[in-house]
């Protein structure tokens, strides 16, 4: 069997940090935005303290000279929604922080962890978490 492209093998990312752990942050969100630019479709949940870069007009910034601020890189990943990429706020995470649908940038949504164990259990899926 030949080996998969990036657009038939879907990528799941899970960040779950902010700016307490900036580097490890900026990774996830590095690589899924990386990932969507050779054609992958990427599932970013965000948990924990990177819930913030899906709400609406909060800039979080990381602090990290030489990384792309990581507003940028969600953008590229909810840039390729339409093309089954997808943003995701974890339910708790966002209900810890007071974050409802409405607060979130257009093409974010919340889910669980049912989604999460449906998406990352899906055949030719890879799943890493930052």
């Amino acid at each position: 069997m030949p080996p998969q492209t990036p657009a038939a093998r879907r990528l799941v990312v899970k960040v779950t940090c902010g700016p307490e752990d900036a580097e490890r942050s900026n990774q996830g969100l590095t690589v899924a935005a990386t990932a969507v630019l050779a054609g992958a479709e990427v599932s970013l949940w965000l948990t924990g303290e990177a819930t913030w870069y899906a709400v609406a007009d909060r800039d979080v910034d990381l602090g990290l000279a030489g990384a792309t601020p990581a507003t940028e890189l969600v953008d590229v990943v909810l840039a390729s929604v339409g093309a089954g990429s997808r943003v995701v706020a974890c339910t708790q995470c966002a209900a810890r922080r007071g974050i409802v649908e409405t607060d979130l940038r257009e093409g974010a949504v919340i889910a669980g962890a049912a989604g999460f164990i449906e998406e990352v259990l899906g055949e030719g899926v890879q799943a890493l978490v930052y």
